[in-house]
């Protein structure tokens, strides 16, 4: 894994990905730029994060994204905050990935705490640049500790994200922070 400063393009790849899948899947909620991409200055992965919210997770064209590249991964669910008393259902998802663009396309049930999650932690981030670029630090030592192991980055990353996700509760409470429009 390397690490950079983001793509200044990221944000005009995301919007022609979100307009390919609207095309493909005019029902969608909504779609979503997250990730380290998606906050101005903060270094990530050569990789576009995109949140698709749907009504229901077995209502999607899977053979027409593997048309845009988009292969799914089966089996995998998102992280449960330890505190946060998720269910499954809380944490499921259905996940396509490309190598080329490289695209991580994350579909989530629209109003699901995971759907949630990834929207407040990206506007947390933009909006507390000091949070963000700690956060940047950490995903460089982890880098460097151990380049090729995913594993070891997400098994420390998670729990981070789980620290600032404290502080984004609360900013999210005072500030009325809610659920944005899409992106795309």
């Amino acid at each position: 894994m390397v690490m950079a400063v983001p793509d200044p393009d990221a944000g005009q790849r995301f919007a022609e990905l979100a307009r390919a899948l609207r095309a493909l899947w005019p029902d969608v909620v909504a779609i979503h730029h997250i990730g380290s991409t998606a906050v101005p200055g903060l270094v990530a992965k050569p990789v576009l994060d995109v949140q698709v919210s749907v009504a229901a997770l077995a209502a999607m064209p899977a053979a027409a994204l593997a048309g845009l590249g988009l292969i799914e991964r089966t089996g995998l669910a998102d992280h449960k905050p330890p505190a946060a008393e998720w269910t499954d259902a809380d944490a499921a998802k259905r996940f396509f990935k490309s190598l080329q663009p490289r695209v991580n396309l994350h579909v989530r049930v629209a109003g699901a705490r995971n759907q949630r999650y990834a929207l407040l932690c990206r506007d947390y981030l933009r909006s507390h640049p000091v949070a963000a670029q700690a956060y940047g630090l950490i995903k460089q030592r982890l880098i460097a500790r151990d380049p090729q192991d995913e594993d070891f980055y997400y098994d420390i990353k998670d729990p981070v994200f789980d620290i600032l996700m404290a502080g984004a509760e609360e900013w999210a409470a005072r500030s009325g922070w809610q659920l944005p429009a899409s992106d795309g």
